[in-house]
């Protein structure tokens, strides 16, 4: 008999898959229980520290030591030069010029002879004024002669009063006469003095007007001398900004040519009037130039100094902080930022400083940097010692 094999049920083969997913998912259940137990002590990481306050580096440009100085506030001008002494000397009397060798630019002393005319006419005129005067003493004496002989005759009855009063009156004319020529000899001999010329004044000769040959009247130019120890800074000024100006005050000013030389002056005197065609008044301004380095007619540009204060602590304007309208610094004391309230005085806004009258004194170191997160209480290093950025030098002048 044939044997009958039957065949094998197959197994279903989802079955593998699955055993592995329900492996895997109890894997991960105990991993997390695991976990999820509170862990021991020793297991733990070490506590943070606890956070420190930051310190702040400070450059050296951040921070500026208060210095003790005068501070001023100025008021800028402009203008020419002009001589205070100034003399276009003139002929007195006419004539031809015999000399005249004084050049533009020669310096010439009060009293040097600068023209010389010539004085034949004029000797010869003296002499016919001596002559009259001589002529005039001669009948005074005649008249005195006659005089005492009428008044014997007088007395003796020989004429009458009315001749002796006559002779009397003759000797008056006498003397009259007298006087008159004594006057015209004066007269000449002034005219021929006055043949020479001389210089009035010390100075430079500016113009020379006549040469040798020439024929000058009475009243001509001839000469024109400037003198330069002193000289006058005429400036314009605007009507608004003239109850700044008082007389006394102080004047720097540079000029053309000298560009590193400083010159001073003080205002002299203000005019009463503006000027013709604009609003500002004109200021005369003294000013020494004892080298004669100066000359008339150069421009000059400077400031006048209206206001100065006291010596006192000044800082920089970059450094003051506003609060509820009052102004404080930040001052750094042992390390930190401290706000000092302050009161100002005078300030200068073109130099850029301000006077301070209460609340710092020289010395104390000051924040004038705008640092971001730098405030009161905040700790702080300087990386080099601060240096006062005050100089003592004349104030800018305060532009209006």
């Amino acid at each position: 008999m044939k044997a009958i094999t039957l065949p094998l049920k197959s197994r279903p083969r989802w079955r593998a898959p699955l055993i592995g997913v329900v492996v895997l998912a109890l894997a991960g259940g105990g991993w997390t229980v695991m976990n999820a137990q509170p862990k021991s002590p020793a297991a733990q990481p070490a506590a943070k520290a606890a956070p420190k306050d930051p310190v702040y580096e400070l450059a050296s440009a951040d921070v500026t030591a208060i210095s003790t100085r005068s501070l001023a506030v100025s008021l800028p001008l402009s203008g020419s030069l002009a001589p205070v002494a100034q003399a276009t000397i003139r002929s007195k009397v006419s004539g031809e010029v015999h000399e005249s060798g004084v050049r533009e630019g020669t310096a010439v002393q009060a009293g040097q002879v600068l023209v010389r005319l010539d004085q034949a006419d004029l000797k010869a005129r003296l002499q016919q004024q001596q002559a009259m005067m001589d002529e005039a003493q001669a009948k005074l004496e005649l008249a005195r002669k006659n005089e005492n002989n009428a008044r014997t005759l007088l007395g003796q009855k020989y004429i009458s009063q009315t001749n002796y009063d006559g002779m009397s009156n003759s000797v008056d004319l006498a003397r009259a006469s007298v006087k008159s020529a004594s006057a015209m000899v004066e007269i000449a001999r002034i005219a021929l003095n006055d043949s020479v010329i001389r210089a009035p004044i010390s100075g430079i000769v500016a113009k020379r007007h006549v040469q040798a040959g020439d024929k000058v009247a009475p009243d001509m130019p001839v000469y024109t001398i400037v003198s330069l120890n002193e000289l006058t800074l005429e400036a314009q000024v605007p009507t608004t900004e003239i109850p700044r100006v008082k007389p006394g005050q102080e004047v720097h000013f540079k000029v053309d040519g000298f560009a590193g030389r400083d010159f001073t002056g003080k205002v002299a005197r203000i005019n009463p009037t503006t000027e013709t065609g604009s609003r500002a008044m004109l200021v005369y301004i003294s000013v020494a130039n004892a080298d004669g380095a100066l000359r008339g007619g150069m421009f000059a540009k400077g400031s006048i100094t209206t206001e100065r204060s006291a010596e006192a602590p000044v800082v920089p304007l970059a450094a003051l902080r506003e609060e509820n309208g009052k102004q404080f610094v930040y001052q750094i004391v042992d390390g930190k930022v401290v706000a000092r309230p302050i009161t100002i005085g005078l300030r200068n806004e073109d130099e850029g400083y301000v006077q301070v009258t209460e609340g710092v004194a020289s010395g104390a170191n000051i924040i004038i940097a705008k640092l971001e997160g730098v405030k009161p209480g905040a700790k702080v290093k300087m990386s080099t010692p601060a240096a006062s950025t005050a100089q003592n030098k004349p104030a800018s002048p305060v532009r209006g």
